[in-house]
């Protein structure tokens, strides 16, 4: 069942015990070894969500985001010479308005993105809205804080993390976490949307063949789709 959104006025203090503390260092493990490989063709990347905050749990994905846009070829080919297989590329677009993004799926839970056209302001900051953290974070133990899929701000500590609701408290979220209040109220509209309508399709989502590339796909589909080439030309 999906996080829902909560409206807690209290700070509550988390304190993780040995498993929880095993289970990160597993994750964020698997998480180095995916952005090490990247890192070796001089690729940046992030990991973003629980990872880089610290509150994970058996149901973590190991999400890896690129923010730059970078050709596909040199991302297969990091993933190629470090041994890490590739289940399923597909290119998605959530809104007509939305970055388009090329996903590659390692396994069920490890996954690499990056933008195939320009990213607005609110879709990069959606990431730190969320907790990121770079590969010399992970290597460091640094953790980061981050807004959860129910509004709750986790805080990091010593001995685990301090959450809180940022309903009414989106200036003050916005300035902790280096965001604009623009992105934090967009992020609190969706969730707190999806929360009573529940998910909705998204605008793109294509499988490619393996003879595909991102960029030949994306190609064909600007040819067809005004939306798509609307998209490319806007930021």
């Amino acid at each position: 069942m999906a996080k829902k959104p909560l409206l807690r006025a209290e700070r509550l203090e988390v304190t993780y015990d040995e498993e929880h503390w095993r289970l990160l260092r597993r994750l964020r493990e698997e998480a180095i070894e995916i952005m090490s490989a990247l890192d070796d063709l001089r690729i940046f990347s992030i990991v973003h969500g629980s990872i880089a905050r610290g509150d994970v749990s058996e149901k973590s994905d190991v999400d890896i985001f690129i923010p730059d846009i970078v050709s596909s070829f040199l991302v297969e080919m990091a993933l190629e010479r470090a041994g890490i297989p590739i289940s399923r590329r597909i290119l998605i677009q959530a809104t007509p308005t939305y970055s388009i993004k090329a996903y590659i799926e390692i396994d069920e839970g490890r996954s690499i993105s990056f933008p195939l056209s320009k990213l607005r302001k609110t879709e990069r900051e959606f990431y730190k809205f969320g907790g990121e953290a770079t590969l010399e974070m992970l290597k460091q133990e640094i953790r980061t804080p981050g807004v959860d899929k129910r509004l709750m701000l986790i805080e990091p500590t010593a001995r685990g993390h301090i959450e809180s609701s940022i309903i009414g408290r989106e200036n003050e979220a916005a300035k902790l976490l280096g965001v604009s209040v623009e992105t934090v109220l967009d992020r609190v509209r969706v969730l707190t949307r999806r929360d009573k309508i529940g998910r909705t399709g998204l605008f793109i989502e294509k499988e490619l063949l393996p003879e595909e590339t991102f960029e030949s796909v994306l190609k064909e589909l600007a040819e067809k789709n005004p939306a798509v080439r609307r998209r490319l030309r806007t930021v």
